[in-house]
């Protein structure tokens, strides 16, 4: 079975969006990168690298440096799913990225976003 059309999306065209979205309400891409950081163990250059060579988002999951094990601690509804009901491992890792990314633009605190 083929994976889903997300799967093969780059990172960088994705990227912008979540930026753009915390921007909308006041918070920075430096916020976004936080928590990006915080899930994939990717530092600034490593997010560079991944948006400079268009990575996809399957290939950025494979490849990331240190995926945080409390990620499983994010649990919520987005995009009218239960992140921990998810059962495809990239989906749920797309999720998760996507409910952070959430918790920022929202203004969450980071203490609480960063769980653990």
């Amino acid at each position: 079975m083929a994976g889903h059309r997300i799967f093969t999306t780059s990172f960088a065209s994705i990227y912008p969006h979540y930026v753009t979205k915390a921007e909308r309400k006041g918070h920075t891409k430096e916020e976004i990168d936080q928590v990006i950081s915080w899930l994939t163990g990717y530092d600034d250059a490593g997010l560079e690298k991944v948006l400079a060579d268009e990575t996809d988002l399957e290939t950025f999951f494979a490849e990331a440096p240190d995926f945080n094990p409390n990620a499983e601690l994010i649990t919520g509804v987005i995009c009218g799913h239960r992140i921990e009901d998810i059962e495809d491992p990239l989906m749920q890792k797309i999720r998760y990225m996507d409910k952070l990314v959430d918790e920022v633009a929202r203004g969450k605190k980071m203490t609480s976003i960063l769980r653990g």
